[in-house]
């Protein structure tokens, strides 16, 4: 239980740090390619980067909480 929790702890600690990470997909390329040539990632559109999903929870979290108490 308490590695579980250091663990949680640590991964937020990166996500408040480096809210982005390279890319799954094209694995920070920016581009994917096939048999056909290269093309620009349709996942992060060409921009290397993803936000984290940590970060977009908070996001989300921080935005139902703000809207909940105006």
């Amino acid at each position: 239980m308490a590695a579980l929790l250091i663990l949680l702890l640590v991964y937020a600690v990166k996500c408040i740090r480096t809210p982005f990470a390279p890319c799954r997909k094209c694995k920070g390329k920016g581009k994917t390619s096939n048999w056909l040539g290269t093309r620009t990632c349709r996942r992060c559109h060409g921009r290397k980067l993803r936000l984290r999903v940590g970060r977009r929870v908070h996001n989300g979290w921080r935005r139902t909480r703000q809207a909940g108490t105006r």
